[in-house]
């Protein structure tokens, strides 16, 4: 579900940047939406949100440092890089980062073969990645250099949801927590009003619409996922596994960039991501 929703939700934000929908609005989507649809299932589930004080300082930061702000610049490495799968690719390569993080400081596990697997993609990750021109291309760099920051950020996201996993934190309770406070950070620093929503095309509506309910599926399945999984690693590789097909997509649908380097990096990246499911 999280990789069939990626690819789908990065499609749909690569569509709203074309059409010039604002990135406070397209954020607004990946958050505001999946908000309520996370508490119409916590409501209906009767969940417990009951979380001590230490763990919601920790959701606090993870909300405002790693979902809003990670989520916000990735949108801009979107908007401005000349293909959306190289600045996801980038930026979700930090499945390396998380990978030794969970194996040194959660006691995850690591097979030889889904280290490979895991290195397969990360190594024709880079090959989608680099680009020979991006030192003449100031528009290039600035998209690397936001596509890091997201790396981190994400990272960082991933291995905070696991450790508050492991000690009783509920993956519905914690979507609705991080995602209440990363819709109050959009709607304040974009001061956004009820007139602010007002004169908006009604395509406009149709890719919000399309945004929150993609987003809802990538991240539920997303953070299941890591909650259940072995390693956080294996849940991010396979989300970075997802960006061949969306650059792949966005080459049919958008008619973006796709050098032979790239195409190459793709079947390698496939093929690493066979290797770490069989």
């Amino acid at each position: 579900m999280m990789f069939l929703a990626s690819v789908a939700l990065y499609l749909t934000v690569r569509k709203s940047s074309l059409e010039k929908v604002p990135t406070a609005l397209i954020n607004l989507a990946m958050f505001g939406i999946p908000l309520v649809a996370y508490s119409i299932i916590g409501l209906s589930s009767r969940q417990s949100y009951g979380i001590s004080l230490p763990q919601f300082l920790l959701l606090f930061v993870a909300a405002v440092f790693f979902a809003y702000g990670g989520n916000t610049v990735s949108l801009k490495a979107i908007d401005i890089a000349p293909n959306p799968g190289y600045s996801l690719v980038l930026s979700k390569s930090y499945v390396l980062f998380t990978t030794i993080v969970a194996v040194t400081l959660l006691n995850a596990e690591l097979t030889a073969r889904k280290a490979v697997a895991i290195l397969i993609i990360v190594g024709f990750s880079a090959l989608i990645m680099i680009n020979r021109r991006a030192a003449k291309q100031v528009k290039t760099s600035n998209w690397v250099k936001l596509s890091f920051v997201a790396f981190f950020a994400w990272g960082s996201l991933s291995l905070t949801s696991k450790y508050l996993f492991s000690h009783g934190v509920g993956t519905v309770p914690f979507l609705i927590y991080l995602y209440l406070v990363a819709t109050i950070c959009i709607l304040a620093t974009n001061k956004m009003r009820l007139k602010s929503f007002r004169n908006i095309p009604k395509q406009t509506w149709v890719l919000f619409a399309a945004t929150g309910i993609f987003s809802t599926l990538f991240n539920l399945g997303q953070f299941e996922a890591i909650k259940i999984a072995p390693n956080v690693g294996y849940v991010n590789a396979i989300n970075a596994g997802s960006i061949s097909l969306v650059t792949i997509l966005a080459v049919l649908i958008f008619k973006d960039e796709l050098t032979k380097q790239k195409a190459v990096g793709i079947f390698g990246v496939t093929l690493g991501l066979l290797l770490l499911l069989i």
